[in-house]
């Protein structure tokens, strides 16, 4: 039996892009870390909004991503740029409509 975080986190390639998380779910490491520091949810809130893991699982993932703070703030920003890249060639056709003029020759736009 594995005792200590490593029972509750894995990395497996192809899942979730191979980024640390609760070990039998798609739930990343980083996703724990945002919702308790920057939204503020408590173990026990993010246990209530997904059954499936443990109150030891967020406590463990929590533990992982102080041990391991650096690479996983490393991971996140890289998210971050990538989702910047992705906005930036290809532009949501609904802004485009809003912020023009004519609503983009859209024929109902009144």
């Amino acid at each position: 039996m594995q005792r200590g975080t490593v029972a509750h986190i894995e990395a497996t390639p192809g899942i979730c892009g191979g980024r640390p998380r609760i070990a039998g779910h798609r739930i990343r490491i980083q996703d724990i870390a945002v919702w308790h520091e920057s939204w503020g949810m408590t173990p026990d809130e993010i246990v209530s909004e997904h059954p499936g893991i443990t109150l030891a699982d967020v406590h463990a993932a929590l533990a992982y991503y102080h041990d391991h703070r650096e690479d996983i703030e490393s991971d996140m920003r890289e998210d971050e740029a990538t989702v910047a890249r992705a906005r930036k060639s290809n532009p949501s056709k609904l802004v485009k409509k809003l912020i023009s003029p004519d609503g983009g020759n859209d024929p109902l736009s009144p």
